[in-house]
């Protein structure tokens, strides 16, 4: 390999930030990515991929949790307002903001996938003097969203290294694909690209998540556990309201149904394989004091160590939910809203990725392992590739954070955006290297 890969990232650091700060400060929620999914097909054409979005890489039918068809339409003249170009949003309607590059190189060989998520979280972002995006002038400007999770950073990462990769060009064979996927908050997007085929010829797949597990700058692992399955719902009833002092048996209380169930969900028994998890989050009902409820929504989760738990939970939950709508004579609709199995990397790739690390001088110290602890939607594409006899794995780099995830005051140190970028663009320099 010619290219010195590190030097060329570090070239290319300030304009990396720029683009972190960019989308950071244009935070975009899930299914709504419009000028975020039009920078990066954009981008991706202009470097020579073979770029596809909307229909092409998104499967509407099975799209989870999707806003109502005008939130979209705010959100597409919102995204064009800050700059998206018309065309690529054009070709996203319905929220199918998916965008996929790919490079095929002069030599045969592999066929290697990168995915990156895009979307910001359900987070009004800190206006305080100690929160250096508010203080340095790119906090969100949309309201109610904010880059909480390092997305932002994640894409920045896939752009630069779809640079890398195209000025290096010559230098290697196979292909590369980059998946840029939206709607990982909720975990309701991967499993609708993961629908339209578009890993199923992949030899190698690599995700990656900056902090999470590890935030200490100089760490990293390329062999991230803990995942844990999971199913997303909303459970609707609807009965039938009256007045509740002069006909309360006319009504169908619709509350009470959502009540039983949320009680008796947690207690459902736990599984002797495995952990296992469920929990309700929300219960909204009712609208007086004075009127039997005819409307209630639950909005919940099961999780589990593997897909096989998970579904055990789920298919108890929605027995206790049909049967507190039969005990209280209401009708329940079950919206699912979002999930992820299980998954677990390919030894051997975790292996080569891991020698590929340790030659690179990137990083302080080099983790057997890291526990995310949670759920992430990647373990789709990881679960699809495996199944077809890829190998895939999950990194996480480790960054110094400001605050956790998921939190106001969310922000990483940069720094860690060129070790990852670099790190990448060998391991793909690995994969794909001509023989």
């Amino acid at each position: 390999m010619n290219t010195d890969i590190l030097e060329l990232v570090k070239r290319k650091k300030e304009k990396l930030v720029n683009c972190r700060r960019d989308l950071h400060k244009h935070a975009e929620t899930a299914w709504t990515e419009f000028r975020t999914a039009a920078i990066v097909a954009e981008t991706l054409t202009r470097l020579g991929y073979q770029v596809a979005v909307g229909d092409a890489v998104i499967d509407a039918e099975v799209m989870m949790g999707v806003p109502s068809e005008q939130k979209l339409i705010n959100h597409q003249r919102r995204a064009i307002a800050q700059g998206a170009d018309p065309n690529w949003v054009g070709r996203m309607q319905g929220g199918k903001t998916g965008v996929m590059g790919v490079l095929h190189f002069a030599e045969p060989g592999p066929v290697v996938a990168f995915r990156f998520d895009m979307d910001a979280n359900d987070v009004a972002e800190a206006t305080l003097a100690e929160h250096r995006p508010w203080r340095e002038g790119f906090a969100s400007v949309n309201a109610g969203a904010m880059h909480a999770c390092g997305h932002d950073g994640h894409t920045a990462i896939g752009l630069t290294l779809a640079e890398v990769l195209a000025e290096m060009k010559n230098e290697l064979a196979g292909t590369v694909k980059l998946i840029f996927q939206p709607a990982e908050e909720g975990v309701r997007g991967a499993k609708a690209m993961v629908a339209r085929g578009i890993v199923d010829d992949v030899d190698f797949f690599i995700g990656m998540h900056l902090g999470i597990g590890l935030k200490q700058r100089g760490t990293m692992t390329c062999n991230t556990v803990g995942f844990l399955a999971t199913t997303k719902l909303d459970a609707v009833y609807t009965g039938v309201p009256a007045h509740a002092g002069a006909a309360p048996e006319t009504g169908q209380n619709a509350l009470l149904a959502a009540a039983t169930a949320a009680l008796n969900l947690h207690a459902i028994s736990r599984h002797s394989k495995g952990a296992s998890r469920i929990n309700v989050g929300v219960l909204q009902a009712g609208t007086g004091r004075n009127v039997i409820p005819d409307k209630a929504v639950l909005k919940l989760e099961t999780r589990g160590t593997t897909s096989e738990i998970n579904d055990y939970m789920y298919q108890r939950a929605l027995r206790i939910l049909e049967a507190a709508a039969a005990m209280h004579e209401v009708k329940l609709v079950v919206l699912p809203m979002g999930g992820a199995a299980n998954s677990e990397n390919s030894p051997l790739l975790v292996e080569r990725l891991q020698q590929v690390a340790e030659k690179s001088n990137l990083f302080e110290s080099i983790l057997p392992e890291g526990n995310i602890g949670g759920s992430e939607d990647c373990t789709y594409f990881m679960e699809r590739v495996q199944q077809n006899g890829g190998q895939v794995a999950y990194l996480m780099i480790g960054t110094e954070l400001a605050a956790g995830h998921h939190d106001s005051r969310f922000d990483f140190e940069e720094e860690s955006l060129v070790s990852a970028t670099a790190l990448l663009g060998k391991a793909a320099g690995e994969l794909l290297r001509k023989k």
